[in-house]
């Protein structure tokens, strides 16, 4: 990886928890870019992975935002083009059933009688 991309997603993780931080998660803060495991940590309950990225792998991203790690995955992306100022309209990917369960938590639909994780 070289040198300009480490720096973008340094930058990116670390925009990523100063929005947190002023959305409801005062203890936010970037792990490091580079660093395995939560991205952002100081968000109890939840296993971000930041990305910033020109590809799309959002399967893989998922899948590493969930192995080993406790709390609910989910990927906030990066894409180009797109800087600081647009930040709350970055892409975030999560699990359908995890999507679904976040609806059902918040009043919304009759949950389902099957559990299709």
């Amino acid at each position: 990886m070289s040198t300009s991309r480490k720096r973008r997603g340094a930058a990116t993780q670390n925009l990523a928890a100063s929005w947190f931080r002023d959305n409801g998660w005062p203890h936010a803060e970037s792990a490091g870019a580079g660093r395995p495991g939560i991205d952002v940590t100081g968000m109890p309950g939840l296993a971000p992975e930041i990305k910033a990225r020109r590809g799309w792998s959002p399967l893989a991203w998922l899948k590493q935002a969930s192995g080993g790690r406790d709390g609910l995955p989910f990927v906030l992306v990066r894409p180009d083009g797109m800087g600081p100022a647009s930040i709350g309209s970055w892409p975030v990917t999560i699990r359908l059933a995890d999507f679904a369960q976040l609806l059902h938590d918040a009043g919304y639909g009759d949950k389902a009688t099957q559990d299709d994780h």
